[in-house]
């Protein structure tokens, strides 16, 4: 038998086997199952059941997560739980914030004490392929930075030989700044503190030369200081540190839903959506956005939410650009530019994929 006679007869007899297998499967039915409805995930269900979303943030961050003297939660992170609850119950109120150390955040998130980590945490390997979570979004493009006193001599951490330098443990940038600082031959001394609280302590109480975090971070921590005009974030940059909400492996439906309320956000931004032009946005032709309001299409049910769940989310909370500039933006006490975080159609990287 000639080898494309032999060739011919392998492969029908694969096609034969495999359409057999199939049959076999799932008598009377086509090959492909049907896939399974996102609203029946655990995580989802929980959370109606429940009544609300349960969100974990830090302990208290100026413009990303904190605790105002009335009780409420408010800041960036905040924001997207807040989002989250929205889409979902058409109220963002519908949220319990946990406060949470770095050490303990992703315990608390495996364990199940919450649903979703909204807390400055840096998106990397070894956290996804250890802990069981996953990052379904970058909220937040940011990177390691220095601050120091104005009176400090040394202009950049490649001047740090002989200074002490805190940093946070359970968090990367301990040892990004051992890697930087090795890496480079200088001979600084790195001070690790349990909490951020305590480190800031150390470095306002003159303990440290300089400390080191998320430039985000470093912004809302001078903020805080008695004299935030005293203390400057040089403008190195050690690392990459995209940061964003984490959930646990395992429940697909819902890890797309936090993907899919982030990308929406970004979307209604580019689009020109907020909640002052809602109305006219619901009543557009152009089919971007009867898509985004859910005037078109079925989305929001293949998500297990009503076809209007960005409507309830922009008018609620905003769009991306609205809840950047409310938080943390160059009009607020950070005064933080949007840098990285810019639209890609301005300069920036964040770009999200289309809602089709």
């Amino acid at each position: 038998m000639s080898f494309v006679r032999i060739l011919s007869a392998a492969l029908a007899a694969a096609v034969a086997f495999g359409l057999g297998t199939a049959m076999a499967q799932a008598p009377g039915q086509s090959a492909a199952a049907a896939p399974k409805r996102l609203a029946d995930g655990v995580t989802l269900k929980a959370i109606r059941d429940r009544g609300s979303l349960v969100c974990g943030v830090s302990e208290g961050l100026a413009g990303f997560s904190a605790k105002g003297e009335g009780g409420a939660w408010t800041g960036f992170d905040v924001d997207f739980c807040r989002a989250l609850a929205a889409a979902i119950f058409d109220d963002p109120a519908k949220v319990r914030y946990v406060p949470l150390n770095a050490d303990k955040r992703f315990d608390a998130l495996r364990g199940g004490e919450i649903d979703i980590l909204s807390r400055n945490s840096t998106w990397t390997l070894a956290r996804e392929a250890s802990l069981g979570i996953v990052f379904p979004a970058v909220t937040y493009y940011d990177g390691q930075g220095f601050m120091v006193r104005k009176s400090q001599p040394a202009e950049s951490p490649l001047a740090f030989d002989s200074l002490k330098v805190c940093a946070q443990s359970g968090t990367t940038n301990a040892s990004n700044a051992a890697d930087y600082f090795k890496a480079n031959d200088v001979k600084a001394t790195m001070v690790v503190a349990t909490s951020i609280r305590e480190a800031v302590d150390a470095y306002e109480g003159g303990r440290c030369d300089a400390i080191t975090s998320d430039v985000s971070q470093l912004h809302a921590e001078r903020a805080g200081l008695g004299k935030p005009a005293d203390h400057v974030i040089l403008p190195d940059v050690i690392s990459k540190e995209p940061l964003g909400p984490a959930v646990r492996q395992g429940d697909d439906g819902f890890a797309l839903l936090v993907k899919w309320v982030h990308f929406a956000m970004v979307n209604a931004e580019e689009l020109g959506v907020t909640a002052q032009t809602l109305d006219r946005a619901q009543k557009s032709e152009k089919p971007e956005i009867r898509r985004l309001v859910g005037t078109d299409g079925d989305l929001g049910a293949r998500l297990g939410l009503t076809n209007d769940w960005v409507v309830r989310v922009v008018r609620h909370v905003g769009n991306y650009g609205e809840v950047f500039e409310r938080n943390v933006g160059v009009a607020t006490k950070l005064g933080i530019p949007r840098g990285l975080n810019h639209l890609w159609t301005t300069g920036g990287i964040q770009y999200a994929p289309p809602l089709q």
